[in-house]
């Protein structure tokens, strides 16, 4: 095969990875899992072999082939995955390389499930790319170009495996990996001086405690996201109604595995969740669906990218979901010119209080985060573990 896979890969879908600037730079700070996925012969290996030359700093190839496993619709031997399986461990358990790229067919769903779980684990951003030569589905030409000598019938019978794209959980942009590290830190002292904020004490009946009894919002907000991401549509592997279609569209396409900045101008409190509220831009929109604040605020009209947010911690027995509701009645109080209450500076911005323990500190100065727009395959409700602080990433935040 030569280049010449990869090469009709690149110019028949420029994957951003491979050609955007920005986002070169992003990956070569980022911890990104790349799971290749096709059929034998259909070009993994050579845009495999292409990407770990792009990153070759920072970036560590494990391959199926090395290992001598054959594609088959079910492994004969499970067993044969385990040196495979111990070099990756080995790599991520070791930090041996930012960008870990495995090179198998990838077919098979129980395995990708144990690879998801890996990439929780050690905290990567997944990303799973396809070639998309012009034979990749084609099983006539693909006998001739696999080098396992694969039959016409064998690769008739894995290519319904391969065929249709896997949608995940939610399509978002994740956070990277130090940009990440900067905003937990940030929202922690946002909540720690939040609690101690007299005013927020003397509204803790709100969250179910007595008048200026001391409320510890980190302890409350104990449950977050594993990493840090502004979800643009809910799919669950391609369940809801309408998540096949979006994962059709042009612009996430184009847009999958590309950095993007987000840019958060407020953090948000309420008895529920806490979030960062984020301010698309016109490109960044583009990956907005159209009735994503409709689908759960149907009867209330807003512009398009109001519910953009990272959720930062959720409360006991609520869903990440409820950020975003939560962000859309903010949004529909001020549209209204419902009354809030000034009540200075904090955390290098003004803190405004609205009703029922609803918060929002309004930042003076927007926080810029890198992210990466992927999906997330892996399983529902993951969470972070308990944090200890961490040294601080911007100025500690003081009460004025």
């Amino acid at each position: 095969m030569s280049t010449q896979a990869a090469k009709d890969h690149t110019e028949g879908h420029k994957i951003p990875l491979l050609v955007d600037d920005h986002t070169v730079t992003t990956v070569r700070e980022s911890k990104i899992l790349v799971i290749l996925r096709g059929l034998p012969g259909s070009g993994k290996t050579s845009l495999a072999k292409e990407i770990e030359q792009k990153f070759k700093d920072n970036s560590r190839l494990i391959s199926a082939d090395n290992h001598n496993i054959k594609p088959t619709i079910r492994p004969s031997d499970e067993g044969e995955y385990s040196k495979m399986d111990e070099e990756l461990n080995t790599c991520c358990e070791r930090r041996e390389a930012n960008l870990v790229i495995l090179d198998d067919t990838h077919h098979d769903q129980e395995r990708l499930n144990g690879l998801f779980d890996l990439a929780n684990k050690y905290h990567f951003t997944v990303l799973i790319l396809e070639p998309k030569t012009p034979w990749r589905l084609d099983c006539g030409q693909l006998k001739d170009r696999n080098h396992w000598k694969l039959s016409l019938e064998e690769l008739k019978n894995l290519r319904p495996t391969l065929e249709k794209e896997l949608v995940p959980l939610y399509f978002g942009w994740f956070v990277m990996k130090r940009d990440e590290d900067t905003l937990r830190k940030t929202s922690h002292d946002f909540l720690e001086q939040l609690s101690n904020f007299k005013p927020f004490r003397k509204r803790l009946q709100e969250y179910g405690y007595e008048d200026k009894h001391k409320l510890d919002l980190l302890k409350y907000f104990g449950k977050t996201p594993n990493i840090l991401h502004c979800t643009t549509k809910y799919c669950d592997y391609g369940k809801v109604a309408g998540s096949e279609e979006y994962a059709k569209m042009e612009a996430v396409k184009k847009g999958y595995s590309k950095a993007y900045i987000l840019h958060i101008t407020a953090l948000f409190v309420t008895p529920r969740t806490a979030g960062a509220r984020v301010e698309l831009t016109e490109e960044q929109l583009t990956l907005w669906p159209q009735d994503a604040e409709k689908e759960v605020m149907p009867k209330d009209t807003f512009p398009k990218g109001s519910r953009a947010h990272i959720t930062l911690g959720t409360a006991a027995d609520v869903q990440d979901v409820q950020t975003g509701i939560d962000l859309l009645e903010f949004i529909k109080l001020q549209q209204s010119g419902g009354e809030k209450e000034d009540l200075g500076e904090i955390c290098g911005g003004k803190i405004y209080y609205y009703e029922n323990g609803m918060w929002m500190l309004n930042l003076s100065r927007k926080i810029e985060v890198k992210t990466i727009f992927s999906g997330y395959y892996g399983k529902a409700g993951v969470t972070a573990p308990q944090r200890g602080g961490k040294k601080a990433l911007l100025p500690t935040c003081e009460i004025m």
